[in-house]
């Protein structure tokens, strides 16, 4: 009776909060909310008036009083009060009682200072969390994914999520070498728009260039004869227009942030201990995170490197699964946490 009673009482929660998306692990059931990180407000009184999927749906679609902000830029923090109420509404959402503040574990990028990672420490407790535990988001998707972080082999992990890529080297429950670059799908999704605006004086929203990215994007040949209706506003002059859009183009667009990724990975293995680059040799590198999922991508990477590389089962779930099963056993995985100092 007492086990079911800590059990219920217990509403441990895993997060991995995106640029893009976050999701939230709460311990015992899974993941229970994947939504996207953006907020509605309304400009007048500052009131949020929707969250994540109902906000995103509302992107570009407002009326003058209302704004759709994403709170989260690069992976990290870019409007505290605006985190925090995210945090806390997606805190309320998975939460069974009220009666214990709930302890959280929280992916960060592994390039981030220390007053980024304070603020995300203190988003998260004046969001109601008792304790906050910061975990590397390339150590979260290695755990997510079940790489033998804890022996002494080297395993490698590209995680590309909205804000950044984030390339590591992990070795006895540490990161070894790491590379953390601000480039991943947002910057995609503004390659995309330029590339309207540049070729076709045409000016497209967001949402509209991730589903291009999603549908026909890829980062190496892949199906070069898909083509795709776009819909945007001619911008000479001002009225709607559509324009035909082949899979060659939208790759050119990519081109440049793509390569960006796979010149990140080369450095990162360059600074590789020779040891583990032999163990990387044999086990290759694992992609995680949205990016993952960029047709062509491992086959670009696998070409330019030599490796063998494994995009991750579910890759979008990696980190969060990988934070949730630290809070599962807090005690097997001290090694493998952030410390941040207190002031």
């Amino acid at each position: 009776m007492a086990f079911g009673l800590q059990n219920f009482l217990s509403n441990d929660i895993a997060m991995d909060l995106g640029t893009a998306n976050t999701l939230v692990y709460v311990r015992g059931k899974g993941i229970l909310v994947n939504e996207p990180s953006i907020v509605a407000v309304r400009k007048v009184d500052q009131e949020i008036v929707a969250y994540g999927g109902e906000a995103k749906e509302m992107q570009g679609r407002t009326p003058n009083e209302i704004i759709t902000v994403r709170p989260m830029k690069d992976g990290v923090i870019s409007d505290f009060e605006l985190a925090e109420a995210m945090i806390r509404h997606f805190i309320r959402r998975v939460q069974t009682t009220r009666l214990l503040r709930p302890r959280m574990a929280i992916s960060i990028p592994s390039g981030i200072t220390e007053v980024e990672k304070r603020a995300v420490r203190d988003s998260a407790e004046h969001a109601g969390a008792r304790e906050v535990y910061l975990i590397d988001e390339p150590m979260a998707a290695a755990i997510g994914v079940g790489l033998p972080i804890e022996q002494p082999v080297g395993s490698m992990v590209i995680d590309i999520g909205g804000g950044t890529t984030e390339i590591a080297v992990i070795s006895l429950s540490g990161i070894v070498n790491h590379m953390s670059i601000r480039i991943a799908g947002d910057e995609m999704n503004e390659a995309i728009v330029q590339h309207f605006k540049r070729n076709y004086n045409l000016l497209v929203g967001e949402n509209s260039a991730e589903h291009i990215k999603c549908t026909i994007g890829s980062a190496a040949p892949y199906n070069d004869k898909a083509t795709m209706s776009v819909r945007g506003r001619d911008i000479v002059a001002g009225i709607p227009k559509t324009v035909e859009i082949g899979a060659i183009e939208v790759q050119e667009a990519l081109a440049e942030a793509v390569n960006a990724i796979v010149e990140a990975t080369k450095l990162c293995l360059e600074r590789t201990p020779p040891e583990l680059s032999a163990d990387i040799l044999d086990r290759g590198i694992v992609l995680s995170g949205g990016g993952a999922l960029l047709k062509g991508l491992d086959e670009r990477l696998r070409r330019e490197t030599s490796l063998p590389i494994i995009v991750a089962e579910d890759p979008l779930t990696c980190v969060v699964r990988g934070s949730g099963k630290v809070l599962e056993d807090l005690n097997h995985y001290q090694k493998v946490l952030s410390k941040v100092k207190r002031y």
